[in-house]
């Protein structure tokens, strides 16, 4: 997620959710920490990292670790190359045409619409053709998640306009590129035929239980079945049968309400100016005083087919409307389809969603409308290692019309809500979510709470046991029976971040292997390797506390020991995000986003240059977000 955005503690959630307050002390001890690790034998997972009784080599983990950065450029360990393949700006190769970027920010929004959009995030490789494992080929669909409009426009947003709006709705969005391994490089094919740009003004089909619901009728849609665009595009998700899911996260700050604001738009964190986008003076349905539905019609997980250019996206209604950060695929047994999803903010929630149906492995266009009926749940994490999945349906749990949810469309256009009122757990801030292919344990990034434990804010919790959990942690389940689908599950914390070199005890972590703070990207390789990426904000990472991780990384913990590696290390003000690789695993994909952050670069065009020139070097102008290609020197397996 764009660390510059990440929402206050003041956002509208004051339910009264258990919070365990009255289970642990408000400081919890190390003893306590390491007492919670006990759990993990319930799980049947292994005890390496918390308890200290692993083997000391690295595992399936085979790499020599790097040391932590602050140089302004990505690093990676001996014996492996990282080189950028996809900038902000770059042609995506559609048949549209392919404009060159332009250093002096002189692109139009036409141009921008044909070209890779800004601070690239989660994405996908899929295979081409369609249907194979080819590992030489392929679409990668690339979230981008939100814009410095410094560095978008000649004179960033001075005498701002129209045209300053919509190509900032135009370096939103998703990027669908075809790339492939040329003489021992990747490069983007261009043209290619399913090259194509998504936008904040691309038209999106409205599906699931919530279409046509009267909260979502605008002027413009007074059916309520039809949206324009996606934005804030944060981490990803992708379904068996092929397609792409993008996560509408941070989507309330492109909304401005200067008016009375409800307390449905105050629940998602709607305020009088939103966080500077400025839309809503050239945009109006950005007015959420003048159109109080249009908020309504974001904060969904949006399919999209990348191997079908002509086929209309569709925000699939039935998985909940939160700030998503992703969606992590699992299928159950007889072949159901699961979303585990975190929704990122402080005190927010994790949620779990189960098909009705199974997917069909024989007839892709079967499953188009699969995504639209399933059951949505809340996880609660109880102080013995147990937990429940609430049911977020119409008539359960209290979810009825004399509790304001009348329909399930109700439930689902107040997810927040929902969830509120049944009880679940309040956690520091979920992110990505990861399902380890060798033990089906599900896994998900708490970033930092720094509000966790504050004055008039939720204490501490088992699940989320620190006070000002400023480190954050990655918290993992094994569900009953090892059933996707199952109501129930056994919980323990996998690993607090941290440094042991600090004199707070809240901030020590307990980490075997290399110090890092906020784990944000998360994924699993199928050889059960576990990816760690990380977001320190930039206004806070050369603190005190942070100074010893360096820039922005991602590291690799194996499960078996416990033992966590750093991997990579990026430039100046980055955020490492973005992870996939090749069936074969010889090729890996990750973003840098937002080189040279800055708490200002929004008015001030000036200000990442100072910090970074990555990509293209300090003749190369402005910094660029940017997808980065790792292979290893001998062509074998990343990271093992």
């Amino acid at each position: 997620m764009s660390s510059s955005f990440s929402d206050p503690a003041g956002i509208d959630n004051h339910s009264a959710n258990a919070t365990f307050s009255n289970v642990m002390d408000a400081c919890m001890t190390r003893r306590q920490l390491l007492k919670a690790a006990s759990l993990l034998p319930l799980l049947g997972l292994n005890t390496g990292c918390a308890t200290g009784g692993a083997r000391n080599d690295n595992g399936v983990v085979g790499f020599s670790p790097i040391s932590a950065s602050v140089e302004d450029r990505v690093r990676v360990p001996a014996g492996y190359s990282a080189t950028p393949l996809y900038r902000w700006g770059d042609a995506t190769g559609s048949a549209q045409g392919a404009p060159a970027f332009r250093a002096d920010a002189g692109n139009t929004a036409d141009e921008q619409l044909l070209q890779a959009g800004m601070h690239h995030d989660g994405m996908q490789f899929f295979s081409l053709p369609q249907g194979s494992h080819s590992s030489t080929r392929g679409l990668l669909a690339i979230n981008h998640e939100y814009t410095d409009d410094g560095l978008l426009h000649a004179g960033g947003m001075d005498a701002w306009s129209a045209e300053k709006v919509r190509k900032s709705q135009a370096a939103h969005g998703v990027s669908v590129v075809e790339v492939e391994l040329r003489g021992g490089n990747w490069e983007v094919v261009r043209p290619s035929p399913y090259a194509r740009r998504v936008s904040a003004m691309t038209a999106m089909r409205i599906a699931g239980p919530a279409a046509g619901h009267a909260t979502l009728h605008t002027a413009a849609d007074p059916a309520g079945l039809e949206v324009l665009g996606t934005i804030n595009n944060c981490a990803n998700g992708y379904t068996p049968w092929g397609t792409y899911l993008t996560c509408e996260e941070n989507w309330n700050g492109y909304f401005a309400n200067a008016g009375a604001i409800p307390p449905e738009q105050r629940r998602y964190g709607v305020t009088a100016k939103g966080a500077g986008y400025r839309w809503q003076e050239f945009d109006t349905r950005f007015d959420a005083a003048a159109h109080p539905n249009e908020p309504n019609r974001f904060g969904w997980i949006v399919e999209i087919d990348p191997y079908d250019p002509t086929y209309k996206p569709v925000k699939r209604t039935s998985l909940g409307r939160v700030k998503h950060e992703g969606a992590a695929l699992a299928t159950t047994k007889d072949d159901r389809v699961v979303f585990y999803m975190g929704d990122d903010q402080q005190f927010e929630y994790i949620y779990k969603w189960v098909s009705r149906d199974a997917w069909n492995r024989n007839d892709r266009a079967a499953n188009r409308d699969l995504l639209d009926h399933g059951t949505l749940y809340v996880a609660k994490f109880n102080a013995d290692g147990s937990g429940q999945w609430l049911e977020l349906t119409q008539g359960k749990n209290g979810l009825t019309a004399a509790n304001g949810f009348e329909t399930q469309a109700d439930v689902l256009i107040k997810t927040r809500q929902a969830a509120d009122f049944v009880g679940a757990t309040k956690m520091d801030r979920p992110e990505w979510t990861a399902v380890n292919p060798k033990d089906n344990a599900v896994y998900c990034t708490l970033t930092n709470n720094s509000a966790r434990g504050a004055k008039d804010q939720p204490g501490v919790d088992a699940a989320n046991p620190r006070v000002n959990n400023t480190f954050g942690h990655i918290i993992r389940w094994k569900e009953d029976g090892d059933d996707f689908a199952a109501s129930a599950f056994r919980w323990n914390i996998f690993v607090m971040a941290g440094d042991p070199l600090l004199a707070d005890a809240n901030k020590h972590g307990n980490i075997r292997g290399d110090v890092f703070g906020c784990p944000d990207g998360l994924w699993f390789d199928p050889a059960g390797r576990l990816w760690i990426q990380t977001d320190i904000s930039t206004s806070v990472l050369n603190r005190g506390d942070f100074a010893g991780t360096g820039n922005n990384q991602m590291l690799c913990a194996d499960i078996a020991s416990g033992r966590i590696a750093r991997f990579l290390t990026g430039p100046k003000g980055c955020e490492i995000t973005g992870i996939t690789e090749t069936p074969d695993g010889r090729t890996m994909f990750i973003n840098i986003q937002h080189p040279g952050e800055t708490a200002t670069e929004r008015s001030d065009p000036a200000q990442p240059f100072a910090v970074s020139s990555w990509p293209d070097g300090a003749s190369g102008g402005r910094p660029r977000s940017a997808t980065v290609v790792i292979r290893r020197d001998d062509g074998g397996v990343i990271g093992g």
